[in-house]
């Protein structure tokens, strides 16, 4: 059974992370293989339209990928109608309220965590690798 994945990420500045989970997951000569439970393209600017879908997504995944990119912390324009400091911290947030299993894929060290990250307890991958996120997967599989 493929596992079911949510994967959050700044669109903006990191979508090019999901589109290479996508590209593995339909290529055969990789070993990755998941039901991909990201939203498409949310067709509303508003924001309690835009929490429903993602809770909805989240709560239908197993796992939550996290790309942790460089403006993965930035403050969000409508932080205090998200409730969060953007739609990454609100969706690790409802990640962990709905007890997922997280793994936050961080692409450089040098890039500021996310406070929602903080003390969950995310399996931890360094730079985005192919074997690394695949392992992390594996072990939450195995343990």
């Amino acid at each position: 059974m493929k596992p079911k994945i949510f994967v959050s990420f700044d669109f903006d500045n990191d979508r090019s992370y999901k589109y290479t989970l996508n590209m593995w997951n339909k290529n055969s000569n990789f070993d990755f293989i998941f039901d991909d439970k990201s939203p498409k393209e949310i067709q509303s600017w508003d924001i309690s339209v835009i929490k429903r879908v993602l809770s909805r997504k989240i709560k239908e995944a197993t796992y939550v990928i996290v790309i942790v990119g460089k403006e993965a912390t930035k403050l969000h324009k409508d932080y205090k109608e998200i409730g969060y400091t953007n739609w990454q911290n609100f969706e690790i947030a409802k990640a962990k309220e709905f007890k997922k299993r997280i793994i936050a894929v961080q692409i450089n060290s040098k890039y500021p965590y996310p406070e929602e990250l903080k003390n969950c307890f995310a399996k931890r991958v360094f730079g985005f690798n192919y074997e690394s996120i695949l392992n992390a997967i594996k072990e939450y599989q195995i343990g």
